[in-house]
Parts: C-alpha cells; sequence; structure tokens
C-alpha cells in the first residue's frame, strides 16, 4: 500500500507563517477588543458621571438648586424634568438633541410613573431602543416632595463607535503590512544561518572537509555549528585514518604476499636441487605464511570489536602464570638479540576476566614495548596489587611519546616514530585492539611517558 508522502516546507517559510500568524493575531484581538469594550466601558463612565450629577443635586440646598439644575444639564449634556407633588415641573436644557423627557415617549412615560408610583427615595432605569443597542440612560431622584428625571442620551455613540471601529480596520491593515514585512525579516535573520549550516553540512557529508562553519551571533545556532566544526575533525581525522589503513594494511599484506611468491619461484626453478637452501626458503614461507595470519587475525579482531558481535567469556584464572607463559614466547629473542624481561608481579593474581583477550592485551603491550625500547633492550612487566583492582604496567626505556601524540596512539596504524624496530611480527594494530578489549571489560587504561626516557603503558583489572 502506498502511503501519501508527506508535504516537507522549509524553516524559513514556516518561521514567516508562525510569525505572521501570530502578528495577525495579536492585531486581530485588539480591534475585537477594541470595537466591543468601547461601548462597555463608555457606558460605565456614563452611569459614573450620571451617579455624581445624582449626588451634586442631593446634596445641594434649596435656594441653589435651580441654578445647579440649569449648568449641570448644560455642562454634562443631559436635560432633567423637576415634579413635585402637585404636577408642576420646571424643565433645564430639554431642547437638547435626543432628548425624550420633552416628548410623549410612551416607553419614558411609563418609568416615570412607575418611579412615582414607587415608595422610594432613589432608583434609576436604564432602556434599550428597537436595535438591542443601549440607547439612552433615565435616573429618577426623590428628593424631599418632589421628583427629579434626569435623561442622558446615548445614541451618539453609535457614530462614533463605528469611527473608531472604522479607524480601527485602517489601523489593522497597516499592522498586518508591518508584520508581513518584519516577519519577513525575522524569518530570514533566523533562517538563513540554518540553511548556510544545512547547505554546508550536505557538503561535508559528499566528503567535502574543507568547509567552514561560521557562527551567526545565535547561541543554539553557534553550539550546532561548533558540534559539526568538531564533527568534520573528527570526520577528517577518520578518513585520514582510514587512507593510512588502506596503504598500511595494503603494505603489510603486499610484503608478504611478494616474498612468498618469489621464494616459491626460487625454489620451483633453483633450489629445488639444494635441499639445504630449500628448506631454509620454505622457512620464509612459513614466517611470512605466520605474519599474513596474524595481520588478517588482528583485522578480523579488531572489525568483530568494533561491530560488538565479540562477547566476554569471563573465568577466574591466575594471571602471573598467563604472563610468565607469554614471556617464554619470546626466549628466541632473549638469546639472540640479547632482551631483557624484568619482572615484578606477585606469584598468584587471581582475577575474572576473559582470558584469551586478556593473554592479547599483555602480548600486544609487551610487543609495542619490544619494538620502541632503548638501547638497553629492556622491558619491564610489573603487577602491583591496590586495594581494589591489580595495576598491569608494560615499561620500555625508549623515546617516549609527545604529549600531543597520546590521545592517538590507540588509533589503527598510528606510529608515533615510524623508525621504530620491528623485532617482533606486528600489524600496527596492536593498541587499537588493546583499547577495544579494555573498553569490553570496562577497565581502566592509558599511557604516561617521559621524552627520552620511555613510556609505560598500563591498564587495571578490578578485583
Amino acid at each position: 500500500m502506498n502511503m501519501k508522502k508527506k508535504r516537507k516546507t522549509s524553516i524559513q517559510s514556516k518561521t514567516l507563517i508562525y510569525l505572521l500568524v501570530f502578528n495577525v493575531v495579536i492585531i486581530l484581538l485588539l480591534w475585537i477588543c477594541q470595537a466591543w469594550i468601547f461601548d462597555f466601558y463608555y457606558e460605565k463612565e456614563q452611569i459614573s458621571n450620571m451617579d455624581n450629577i445624582v449626588s451634586s443635586i442631593k446634596d445641594a440646598n434649596e435656594t441653589e438648586l435651580d441654578n445647579l439644575l440649569q449648568d449641570i444639564s448644560y455642562q454634562n449634556e443631559v436635560c432633567i424634568l423637576v415634579i413635585d407633588d402637585y404636577g408642576n415641573y420646571n424643565s433645564y436644557n430639554t431642547n437638547m438633541k435626543g432628548c425624550a423627557l420633552k416628548n410623549e415617549n410612551t416607553k419614558v412615560q411609563e418609568l416615570m410613573v412607575n418611579f412615582i408610583n414607587a415608595d422610594a427615595n432613589f432608583k434609576a432605569y436604564q432602556f434599550v431602543n428597537f436595535d438591542k443597542q443601549v440607547a439612552a440612560l433615565l435616573y429618577g431622584l426623590k428628593n424631599n416632595n418632589q421628583y427629579t428625571f434626569i435623561y442622558s442620551n446615548l445614541e451618539d455613540i453609535s457614530d462614533f463607535t463605528l469611527i473608531i471601529k472604522q479607524q480601527l480596520m485602517y489601523v489593522c491593515f497597516l499592522g498586518i503590512f508591518v508584520a508581513v514585512t518584519i516577519s519577513i525579516f525575522l524569518s530570514t535573520k533566523l533562517t538563513d544561518p540554518i540553511a548556510e549550516i544545512t547547505k554546508k553540512a550536505k557538503k561535508l557529508g559528499n566528503g567535502d572537509y574543507n568547509v567552514e562553519f561560521k557562527e551567526s551571533g545565535i547561541k543554539e545556532i553557534d553550539e550546532l555549528a561548533q558540534t559539526l566544526t568538531q564533527a568534520q575533525k573528527e570526520m577528517a581525522k577518520t578518513d585520514e585514518l582510514r587512507r593510512d589503513l588502506m596503504a598500511n594494511v595494503s603494505h603489510d599484506l603486499k610484503t608478504p604476499l611478494t616474498m612468498i611468491k618469489a621464494y616459491a619461484e626460487m625454489i620451483k626453478d633453483i633450489s629445488y636441487k639444494d635441499r639445504k637452501k630449500m628448506n631454509e626458503h620454505l622457512d620464509i614461507i612459513v614466517d611470512e605464511t605466520d605474519r599474513l595470519t596474524v595481520l588478517v587475525n588482528d583485522i578480523l579482531d579488531l572489525s568483530r570489536m568494533q561491530s560488538n558481535a565479540d562477547t566476554l567469556k569471563l573465568e577466574k584464572f591466575n594471571l602471573a602464570e598467563e604472563i610468565k607463559s607469554i614471556i617464554n614466547r619470546y626466549q628466541i629473542i632473549k638469546e639472540t638479540e640479547q632482551y631483557t624481561f624484568n619482572v615484578e608481579m606477585p606469584e598468584e593474581i587471581w582475577i575474572k576476566a576473559d582470558k584469551k583477550k586478556i593473554n592479547q592485551v599483555i602480548y600486544n603491550l609487551i610487543n609495542n614495548a619490544i619494538n620502541y625500547t632503548g638501547d638497553d633492550k629492556l622491558v619491564t612487566i610489573r603487577v602491583t596489587k591496590q586495594k581494589r583492582s591489580y595495576l598491569v604496567e608494560i615499561i620500555d626505556t625508549g623515546k617516549g611519546i609527545k604529549e600531543e601524540e597520546i590521545p592517538y596512539i590507540w588509533d589503527k596504524y598510528y606510529k608515533s616514530d615510524k623508525k621504530h624496530q620491528r623485532n617482533v611480527v606486528s600489524t600496527g594494530l596492536g593498541l587499537s585492539i588493546v583499547k577495544q578489549i579494555l573498553e569490553l571489560h570496562d577497565f581502566e587504561y592509558g599511557v604516561k611517558s617521559v621524552l627520552k626516557k620511555g613510556s609505560t603503558f598500563y591498564f587495571k583489572i578490578k578485583i
């Protein structure tokens, strides 16, 4: 069943859309709040104003009431009608546009009659017109033996509100235009560095290690640039090691194969007549075959461990016996080349680990020490019991390793000194295998080195 492919959108487009929607929503909310709340706010203000008028009238003296009502009606744009118990009345500003007190407005008359008939000192009325909008406010005030009605027309607010809404509409259109402009600018400012990093990351993925990830001033993007720069360095280093690996493996395979072919042809054409010479040539073929076997086994072991296909077979064994057995393999170079092995360890060192792999670690470290030790040809193997572990040290007296090279010596085929001695069969993969085995055991390991004095490779076996 074919699933519909999801359409992808660029980060710039998405950022632009999000920012635009955000700005438009904010502007629309502002417009809605202004349009709806304005009527409510205006009405509340008018009610508050009418409350102040009523308070002034209630607190006024009878002698100054007439002048006060006259001033209030014109200053506040309201009309006032005063009726006494005998039906006499006085009106103030009743000619005001929209004043319902001067007309025989059925609704107003009904409210005034209800107020007069009610036994109350103060009552306020508010009514609506046919459009269901607040049109006016009517206040009734009973003071001594007379009734005062105050009418405030609110019809003019509808026109004013319409003007405000139109102005807000223009402001909204202008705001949307500004929002679009700002959104385009911000989206470009934010997404251009990401797009540039993506473009360079693709080049990096295609093998171009010369790309440069520049910082943009944005913290998260700069962190990404720094991470990719670090990845670039690691990939460049890995690629260089890969090329070195291929070159070294090709060389190490080619040399013994050339030797095997040459001596096989020599036996076939010449030395088959001389048994002694033929045996010497056959011995060389066997030695070169052994060297090929070691190289192939090392490559397979390293590949298996790096792919996590290798598992540990833990068992309890005496490490001291294994070290003695390994040193015995070097008896021939002790006799022929006067190498000295100084062994400092207890008689019994009981540990739990993968015996075969730990033997491989010690064997490779001793090989490394033999290849790099000094003119005294001294190699020291020391095992010291600590509080919670055994410290195993393999020490040579060679030229030492530069401090800046120490992190790289565990890499495949890395050699700090190309002119090291080749007294034993070595593939250049020894220390890399050591690293993989010790990390598989979760053992601490490392190297301490002093130039012109030698190096100490060590690892700790947990008790």
